[in-house]
């Protein structure tokens, strides 16, 4: 699983990840060039930060 999340719900993807796989989440700042479209899973920010477990493919 993969969240995009903005500055202010960083914590809030942890836990939610943490929750449901037990085991700590990957935590990777997006860059400039890695910069979306897409708004953060839980308000219209833009998103700052990558939240996944560690099945998912960061890449």
């Amino acid at each position: 699983m993969k969240l995009y999340v903005c500055e202010k719900h960083t914590d809030l993807a942890m836990e939610k990840l943490i929750d449901e796989y037990e085991t700590a989440p990957l935590l990777e700042k997006l860059t400039e060039n890695q910069q979306l479209s897409t708004a953060c899973e839980y308000c219209e920010n833009k998103p700052a930060y990558l939240v996944a477990n560690i099945h998912s493919s960061t890449k």
